[in-house]
């Protein structure tokens, strides 16, 4: 029997990463909020890799913690090793990845959840979103009979919904990590019309440490300087624990082959769409046929356990292949396997039905967030999932929503891909997605979003003022060496000559002279006597910020033309069968998509610049009647 428990302001269905800081985001701006969670022992569990950031994904955390979200500092709080990647290359690329303490990841995101004032943690499993006679969310009613009432619902699944675990010819339902699955709430999707699809991911077998020969692999040791992610962790030191390199031999690639016929993914068994850039072993061996070895990543899954991820070996053959498999790997020939690895099937939506808020179009209310839009990755659903948790609350309180442009953030990159462009396999982020990734650096990532954070009621006052005096120290300082005059002198000369760089001809500022490929700001402390005691990561910022002005400068001003599109505003009533001109299929996308600017329709699939040229000459034929109109 259905009962009436409580009203909120926003419900959030899910704790994983999108759950999670969906739920935070909109406690913290003050609306009583629900998280609901089928197990409370999976709150921000990592069923995948345990680990935070990488290429690009690095970024999204960034910039998730500079816009107030807890993933950052969680992770800082419980990282057992740390290292900067793609340092070889410029700063646009550089990615902090953070191997995790899984467990104490988990235990300490739902400590935080649980100490959240305006935040109520509930083990519940939601059945229906529930609406009223007008199409609007009014609430969700539970396994248990309970129902609440809501202003707004916050949808993050993650994996669960209708989830199927798969293991050759074994199959059976279950979410992930052995958590139960979510079967009901499909249903209850389908009956409000929202398109569902299926998607699959997976994951490789967990090993026994001490049946893992080191001496054969190649050890990986973490960063001597420890960079946090969060902007708000002054500094990081403790030991870290190695991760370790090997690889796979000939016999791997044998006993796949040889087993191929077994292989869920080769013979009918699985049907759903699996992430390109994170495929199986099984899947890599069949693609590259002539690559005679793969890497593989032994990783530990935290301090206090021997269980190691073996990353780059993710399967869904059956278990006997498995660990025959297993076997032939270098370092691996006594494997003790504590999991089995599989594939997960489930259900997750089109994402082009969601709007650039992440509401979705024809449910007032309603918001998608995480691997439920179609995406893959803790990032990548942590991003969605704040500014779901950020527009639910701003809709809770009948105030606009917060859009990030493409060329705001990595996240609004990822936003905008999913709702303008789909995906038809699970997203991943990449810093190739975004054009403009020199503005979008993850070093800069609190200068360009933290004051947005602050105008939204979600970054601290203590936060806000910690990053006002982060940016006036580096604008101090650029300004203070760009007055800096350096003269050919003796001793310049000499030291310009002793590091390989050409004699100065004529007086130049310091901020001009650290412009040359051979120098930096840290290396010519040498010509500055009077520099000020800067923390390390203000001077890499000026060093940066120097470096690469000129393309720098370039970059913005292709931003500049890009907002001018962007603000070009498409009306929400415009009937896009009555613009002569548009092709059939521009007409299909524009209603399906229903774009708010003229950007986002350019960036539609099938949506071609002529017909974008048409669009723009009715929207301005439309202006100027309807200004017509009013001065009559």
């Amino acid at each position: 029997m259905k009962y009436f428990s409580e009203s909120y302001d926003v419900i959030i269905v899910g704790a994983g990463h999108a759950g999670c800081e969906a739920g935070l985001a909109a406690a913290r701006m003050g609306c009583k909020t629900l998280v609901c969670t089928m197990n409370l022992d999976s709150v921000g569990f990592m069923p995948c890799n345990p680990n935070i950031g990488g290429t690009a994904k690095g970024h999204l955390v960034r910039e998730i913690d500079s816009l107030g979200g807890e993933m950052g500092v969680n992770i800082d709080n419980t990282f057992i090793q740390s290292r900067m990647l793609n340092t070889s290359k410029g700063p646009a690329v550089h990615s902090l990845r953070a191997q995790a303490d899984k467990s104490n990841y988990s235990r300490r995101m739902k400590r935080v959840l649980e100490k959240q004032s305006n935040l109520y943690l509930r083990q519940l499993e939601v059945l229906n979103i529930e609406t009223d006679n007008l199409g609007k969310v009014c609430g969700i009613s539970t396994k248990n009979g309970a129902c609440f009432k809501s202003k707004c619902v916050v949808l993050a699944t993650g994996t669960y919904l209708k989830g199927k675990v798969i293991i050759g010819d074994v199959s059976y339902s279950s979410g992930p990590n052995g958590f139960m699955p979510a079967n009901d709430l499909s249903q209850s999707l389908l009956n409000l019309n929202i398109e569902l699809r299926r998607f699959k991911t997976g994951t490789p077998a967990r090993v026994n440490r001490r049946s893992v020969d080191f001496s054969k692999m190649i050890e990986q040791k973490g960063d001597r300087r420890i960079i946090p992610f969060s902007f708000m962790t002054e500094s990081l030191d403790r030991e870290q624990i190695s991760c370790y390199l090997t690889y796979t031999t000939e016999n791997t690639i044998k006993v796949i082959k040889e087993n191929i016929d077994r292989s869920p993914l080769y013979n009918g068994s699985i049907k759903s769409v699996g992430p390109r850039y994170c495929p199986s072993i099984e899947d890599k061996i069949v693609r590259f046929p002539d690559k005679e070895k793969h890497q593989i990543f032994i990783e530990p899954e935290g301090e206090n356990t021997d269980e190691l991820y073996v990353d780059g070996a993710s399967t869904s053959m059956p278990e006997d292949v498995q660990l025959a498999m297993y076997k032939t790997i270098t370092g691996l020939e006594n494997v003790e396997f504590l999991r089995t690895g599989y594939a997960i099937e489930y259900d997750c939506i089109n994402p082009l039905q969601l709007k650039l808020s992440l509401e979705f179009k024809n449910i007032d209310g309603l918001f998608g967030a995480g691997q439920l839009n179609g995406s893959s990755g803790y990032e990548e659903a942590a991003a969605q999932g704040l500014i779901a948790g950020i527009n639910a609350a701003l809709k809770a309180r009948n105030k606009e929503p917060l859009i990030l442009k493409r060329s705001d953030a990595y996240i609004g990159v990822l936003i905008d891909d999913l709702v303008t462009k789909g995906t038809e396999e699970p997203y991943r982020m990449m810093t190739s997605r975004a054009e403009y990734r020199l503005i979008l650096r993850q070093d800069n990532a609190d200068l360009r979003l933290t004051k947005l954070g602050y105008s939204i009621g979600l970054v601290t006052e203590e936060r806000y003022k910690r990053f006002i005096n982060r940016k006036n120290s580096i604008f101090h300082e650029i300004d203070r060496i760009k007055k800096i005059n350096i003269t050919p002198k003796k001793e310049v000369i000499e030291f310009l000559t002793s590091i390989g760089s050409s004699e100065l001809k004529k007086t130049e500022s310091l901020y001009n002279i650290i412009k040359r490929p051979e120098l930096d700001y840290m290396r010519v402390a040498l010509l500055d006597k009077d520099r000020p005691n800067l923390d390390l990561d203000i001077q890499e910022e000026v060093n940066i910020i120097s470096k690469y002005e000129g393309y720098i400068d370039k970059q913005l001003q292709q931003i500049a033309q890009f907002k001018k599109f962007e603000d070009k505003v498409i009306p929400g009533d415009i009937r896009y069968d009555e613009v002569k001109g548009l092709r059939i299929e521009a007409i299909q996308k524009l209603n399906k998509v229903k774009p708010m600017n003229i950007g986002q329709a350019s960036r539609i699939s099938g949506v071609s610049p002529a017909d974008i040229s048409v669009l723009m000459i009715y929207m301005e034929k439309i202006r100027r009647q309807n200004n017509l109109d009013r001065s009559n």
